[in-house]
């Protein structure tokens, strides 16, 4: 984070603003809309500043800036075409521990003005911490679309209740509770896009009255594999609303950035070969964190009902007559796949495609490896690379063809993504060389990678001469 955000109250605050031309006024209006007291310094006004000035809006300071300007300043902007000037300015300020913005200079600001969404008392503000605003201006312009005027008012109406509700509710878990569901109530955004201000408090003080109380529940979530953008709306809306989010070692940061930040974190990840907690303690913390009637989230990579355990978990919850739901997410063979730029199905080279998972129970079935190696079959291996061997050998032994084109993916959707490409053949040197964990997939649809690759670094292909022929 290069610079914090924060909101700073300026009402009747001292801000020195050298510089009087039309680029100073922009950042005048804006600070008089803070209630600022604006100190001008400048050779001379333009002419909508000295119309300000005569009418008592601004107070022009001095035709000729010093240091001693600074003493009795909140604030410091610099607004001149003189550089020499500007720098001057900055210095000095920055000795007297002023935070200071020479305007379309970065290197010479202490703080910066964001973009700024006006919802007075709700204010957004956005930043590319200087780097691009042409950026950061088409993000306001979307976001000014999709919130509604009407939210200054509950704003403003949550303001004057804040208190009666603190003090009717004394846990902090159920006025969070009372107030998002207050804010999510049709009626009550109904009454505020009308106006209808008296109405609207009525409203609160019947749902007061009721004093709804949290539930306990459970959400089972579908992070996706790894890029936050593939997080569905629904899920998103999940973790932000969550108490507590149970997560596995695959989420990646990204997405774990969007949880809510009082929300409690619990790593409950479980990776092959290492450490990691049971299957049986998970689904009693999700109990336990429910029935102390909190909104809990398991938040599993990729789709939660696909090799993500995610029915056992749901099953548990069932016995115990606790409420659930789930957001389905984009499954590691779709995701993973579709980055690395190989369909799964495709009319010229495969019209099924088959998930299977390469870490099975001891006492499991035994695949129908038949079935597996048919051609014109695109077959998806979840954490296959520690069984590689076994898997080249099987195909191979029921009549998948020795050239079959195979890609391993690894960091699957993400700037770290890795294609390795071969054939069956090779299979178990391509899996010893891939980061783990990775996705298998074996089929004639892996040909179009080097045709279709649109995301992140070239694959990498060790397939010999008559498959490089193929792909080309």
């Amino acid at each position: 984070m290069q610079y914090l955000p924060i909101f700073i109250d300026l009402k009747d605050k001292n801000v020195l603003v050298v510089g009087g031309g039309h680029i100073a006024k922009r950042k005048i209006d804006l600070l008089r809309q803070a209630h600022a007291k604006i100190q001008v310094v400048a050779e001379q006004l333009c002419s909508s500043l000295h119309a300000l000035w005569q009418a008592g809006q601004i107070n022009w300071l001095s035709k000729q800036f010093s240091a001693d300007q600074l003493e009795a300043a909140s604030l410091v902007v610099v607004a001149t075409n003189d550089t020499a000037l500007n720098q001057q300015v900055y210095q000095l300020a920055q000795q007297q521990n002023r935070l200071v913005n020479t305007v379309d200079d970065q290197t010479h600001c202490s703080f910066i003005f964001p973009s700024i969404i006006d919802r007075s008392p709700v204010q957004i503000a956005i930043s590319s911490a200087g780097t691009a605003p042409v950026l950061t201006r088409l993000l306001r312009e979307k976001l000014e679309a999709l919130l509604p005027q009407h939210l200054s008012t509950m704003a403003e109406i949550a303001g004057r209740w804040r208190g009666k509700v603190k003090a009717t509710l004394s846990q902090l878990k159920q006025r969070r509770y009372f107030w998002e569901t207050l804010f999510n109530h049709s009626q009550f955004q109904r009454l505020t896009q009308n106006q209808q201000i008296e109405q609207a408090e009525q409203f609160i003080a019947e749902q007061l009255q009721q004093r709804p109380t949290p539930l306990g529940e459970v959400t089972l979530v579908g992070a996706g594999p790894g890029d936050a953008g593939l997080l569905t709306l629904k899920g998103l809306q999940a973790i932000q609303q969550a108490d507590i989010v149970l997560y596995d070692a695959l989420i990646s940061e990204q997405i774990l950035s969007l949880i809510r930040r009082d929300a409690d974190r619990i790593l409950v990840g479980k990776r092959a070969g290492k450490p990691s907690i049971s299957q049986t303690q998970i689904n009693n913390l999700l109990i336990n964190y429910a029935k102390q009637g909190k909104r809990v989230v398991r938040l599993k990579g990729g789709d939660p009902f696909v090799f993500g355990r995610g029915g056992e978990e749901l099953q548990a919850l069932q016995q115990e007559n606790i409420p659930f739901s789930v957001v389905p997410g984009v499954t590691a063979a779709v995701g993973a796949t579709a980055y690395a730029g190989i369909p799964l199905t495709h009319r010229d080279y495969a019209q099924s495609v088959i998930f299977i998972t390469g870490h099975r129970q001891a006492n499991g079935n035994a695949l129908a490896w038949k079935s597996l190696a048919q051609a014109n079959t695109t077959l998806v291996v979840y954490m296959g690379t520690i069984k590689a061997s076994e898997i080249q050998t099987q195909l191979l032994a029921h009549g998948r063809h020795p050239t079959t084109p195979v890609a391993v993916i690894s960091q699957g959707t993400l700037v770290q993504q890795q294609v390795q490409i071969g054939t069956l053949t090779n299979l178990i040197d391509l899996a010893e060389q891939t980061e783990k964990p990775a996705l298998l997939v074996i089929g004639e649809v892996v040909t179009l990678q080097q045709q279709l690759q649109w995301f992140g670094q070239p694959a990498i292909y060790s397939a010999p001469n008559t498959f490089q022929q193929q792909v080309a």
